[in-house]
């Protein structure tokens, strides 16, 4: 008969693995009553300091620099994870780290905490001093030993536990305004009509089918290419936009100057450039490089107009030519039965190029024929834009593939401060042996390794391998912990940008991307200074952005990775929707909280300029055309050295917006008058005859007038009693009385401002409405909610 206990080395095993987790319930479960006197949901709150305060305010910031698997104290007994990492598992890493936390905060060394004589550099700590005794920091981990040990904490939490609540007090843009910032936003329009009866009937839940169409307009992929040249900043690479393509590997990179009309000319037979010919040949030059640009930014919209999944970014085995650009390739006759026009420089298909050919014969290794691609990754304008330098080891590459795919500046784990004389005399190889250093070049350099094929360092092309073989004073290539194998070295691109597509930061970066799109403004980061009084408050709005962020992220990655999705997802969030407040808010705290909250951009020139199509038929141009060189004043960019958008007014584009209403009243007022009532954009309802004060029934039509006017360029839903309607009609009555009091006024309207420049006598003026009603456009294109979006 078979004894009733087990083999007795596995029953002292058992034993000794549940006195263990007795102890480790212990320990939690007397945290949690030590801090609320309660059991059950009560310990969700301890977990919840430990995240806010602990981790927040100390674990992230300070020790998972170097105490994580791959960090410069990997092998130490105090190994932390990075719950942003992986967001699907952030709890159970929070509760592993916690678990940390206390075994090295209970563990004592001559009556005091090690976590804490550690800290302060104390017990030959290898990182030193990271933390003053008397910072605040050090504080919250005296404040958790007294909190694990049972002890009263005196001080308040601030643990906030419902979240939910932050949206409290503060007003939704109604559908119908909503319809209108979005068609304005993503697709330089008006609503129509049918999209404005829709919100009105159904409201909200009409949005999303308009979505679906305004998101299969072409402004909209124009938009797209537009706002993600803003993140990625591909059109800005150096030299001529052919450039990109080798000498060495792309012979038929120049094949336009074949058409040129004076490739076969003597000196003195040359045709000038006015000259019909050269003008054709000309355009056909700036329309081929136009395309090269545009050839990163065209498999953006590729992908989102099929409903491709956006992680095709990084993983595309294609890329995108147009007639133009697979000339350049030397693949044109065997895409061309792809194209529709091929005279059409800017149709984009989707083909896979060949291994490449050195002028030498020598062929790329490749197991497919075909070139690696990976998508942007493997591109050769993404890779011009940020070359790489004997110095620099394609470590810019990298930080730019952390930032655009992953959302993660590496330039935040270094130390600020350093004393790299001190470090360089000390380690013959500072990079993988300091600290302070290792901390980031653990993570960048193995990445760097995986675009050694890409090591062209004259800004001649972008392929070929380093001659003398990768640096072995830098980490192995690879990712994380996973090292390149060597039969992927020949698609190290590819093997980087499939890991980079499973990796849950990706789907988080892309909606930050279009949040940026959208609202023109970064995601908040928490914040730094742990002794700011609104230190709490600010905390808790990045924090409640960021949980919207990966809700949105979830959706994203349950559509398979749908970018449309993301759109739609934010667009009906209520930090998009955001309109105001209710009432004033008096509590700093709360203002503080909601300082981000809400959307007002100041507009890019490129989408003044549609703004101004929407409204008036018609571009200004001075805003974007090459020859006006206004787009840079009013805070463009040029995607190489000017690359942040400026969102405060300067004086210069307070200047441009004075120059901006002048001018397009001008233009645009007097000629809508001249027009059939019924074809009027801007005056359908009103006479030049009508002139205030003569009759009731004349100034209530200048009310409508004016309604209209506040509906059509401002946005405005206003009643004619409204006070801005009145203080509009203040400004139109109070010019025409005016111009009656003055002797001698001319009774025709401006040479400059008239309907019909060359044609004469001028537009007849006699009350002096037409140049009032040009005042009054003049004072709405000066207004906030025109400016703004």
């Amino acid at each position: 008969m078979k004894s009733f206990f087990p083999d007795p080395v596995l029953f002292r095993m058992l034993l000794i693995g549940t006195l263990f987790a007795a102890s480790r319930i212990t320990v939690w479960t007397t945290a949690c009553f030590a801090a609320t006197d309660q059991d059950g949901p009560a310990c969700f709150v301890v977990d919840r300091w430990f995240a806010d305060e602990v981790w927040e305010k100390v674990g992230k910031r300070t020790c998972l620099k170097c105490h994580n698997a791959s960090g410069d104290a990997s092998e130490s007994a105090f190994v932390l994870q990075d719950p942003d990492r992986d967001r699907t598992r952030r709890d159970a890493v929070l509760r592993e780290n916690r678990l940390a936390f206390e075994r090295h905060l209970e563990a004592d060394v001559d009556g005091d905490s090690r976590l804490l004589q550690k800290v302060v550099g104390g017990l030959d700590h290898g990182g030193g001093e990271v933390l003053q005794a008397e910072s605040t920091g050090y504080r919250v981990l005296q404040r958790f030993v007294r909190r694990l040990h049972g002890k009263h904490d005196p001080l308040p939490s601030e643990v906030d536990d419902e979240p939910g609540a932050f949206f409290d007090g503060l007003v939704m843009m109604p559908p119908r305004r909503l319809l209108r910032r979005v068609t304005l936003s993503l697709v330089g329009r008006l609503p129509s009509p049918g999209e404005l009866t829709k919100v009105e009937t159904d409201g909200l839940s009409a949005l999303s089918p308009i979505l679906d169409d305004v998101m299969r307009e072409d402004a909209f992929y124009e938009r797209l290419q537009e706002a993600f040249n803003d993140i990625l900043l591909t059109r800005g690479y150096d030299g001529v936009a052919e450039g990109a393509l080798s000498y060495e590997h792309f012979k038929s990179r120049l094949w336009y100057q074949e058409r040129d009309p004076n490739r076969d000319r003597k000196s003195d037979e040359k045709l000038k450039y006015s000259h019909p010919e050269m003008i054709a040949y000309t355009k056909l030059v700036r329309d081929y490089r136009e395309a090269m640009l545009r050839e990163p930014l065209e498999l953006i919209r590729y992908i989102v107009r099929n409903d491709r999944p956006f992680t095709e970014i990084v993983t595309a085995d294609y890329t995108m030519v147009s007639p133009y650009t697979s000339r350049g390739y030397g693949v044109f006759e065997q895409v061309r039965d792809k194209f529709t026009d091929l005279d059409d420089p800017f149709e984009f298909v989707p083909t896979k190029i060949p291994a490449l050919t050195s002028r030498n014969g020598k062929v790329q290794e490749s197991k497919t024929g075909f070139y690696p691609h990976s998508g942007l990754l493997s591109s050769f304008q993404y890779l011009m834009r940020y070359p790489t330098t004997e110095t620099n080891r394609n470590r810019l590459r990298v930080r730019m593939f952390f930032q655009h795919f992953l959302g993660v500046d590496l330039l935040e784990l270094a130390p600020r401060t350093s004393d790299a004389a001190a470090i360089t005399a000390e380690y013959d190889v500072p990079t993988m042996q300091a600290s302070d250093c290792v901390v980031c070049h653990k993570i960048m350099d193995p990445v760097a390794g995986l675009f050694q094929d890409y090591y062209v360092v004259d800004a001649k092309g972008v392929y070929g391998p380093r001659k003398d073989g990768w640096y072995e004073d830098m980490f192995a290539p690879g990712w994380g912990q996973e090292a390149l194998p060597p039969e992927e070295r020949w698609r190290a691109l590819q093997w980087l940008g499939q890991r980079t597509a499973r990796d849950p930061r990706f789907a988080t970066a892309m909606v930050e991307h279009v949040w940026y799109i959208l609202s023109g403004r970064r995601p908040l980061s928490p914040p730094e200074d742990l002794d700011d009084p609104m230190y709490s408050a600010k905390h808790r709005a990045s924090r409640v952005q960021r949980k919207e962020m990966e809700r949105i992220a979830d959706r994203f990655i349950e559509a398979d990775f749908n970018l449309k999705v993301v759109f739609k997802e934010w667009i009906h969030s209520d930090f998009y929707r955001t309109d105001g407040l209710a009432t004033g808010v008096g509590d700093p705290r709360r203002r503080a909280e909601l300082d981000d909250v809400g959307l007002v951009r100041l507009l890019t020139p490129e989408q003044l300029e549609r703004k101004l199509m929407a409204i008036f038929g018609k571009k200004w141009g001075r805003l974007t055309d090459r020859e006006a060189q206004l787009n840079i004043l009013y805070g463009g960019i040029d995607s190489q050295e000017v690359t942040e958008r400026i969102t405060d007014p300067s004086g210069a584009m307070g200047a441009i917006q004075r120059i901006l209403a002048n001018d397009l009243a001008c233009r645009h007022v007097a000629a809508d008058f001249l027009l059939p009532a019924a074809e009027r954009r801007l005056f359908p309802g009103i006479e030049i005859d009508v002139v205030p004060g003569e009759s009731d029934d004349g100034d209530r039509r200048i009310h409508q007038a004016i309604v209209h006017l506040h509906a059509l360029i401002l946005g405005r839903d206003d009643a004619p009693d409204d006070p801005e309607v009145q203080r509009t009609f203040d400004l139109f009555t109070g010019i025409v009385s005016d111009a009656k009091s003055r002797p001698g006024i001319d009774p025709t309207e401006s040479y400059f401002c008239q309907s019909q420049r060359e044609v004469t006598p001028r537009d007849p003026d006699p009350h002096y409405t037409l140049r009032a009603w040009r005042a009054v456009v003049t004072y709405l294109l000066r207004q906030h909610e025109f400016l703004y979006e």
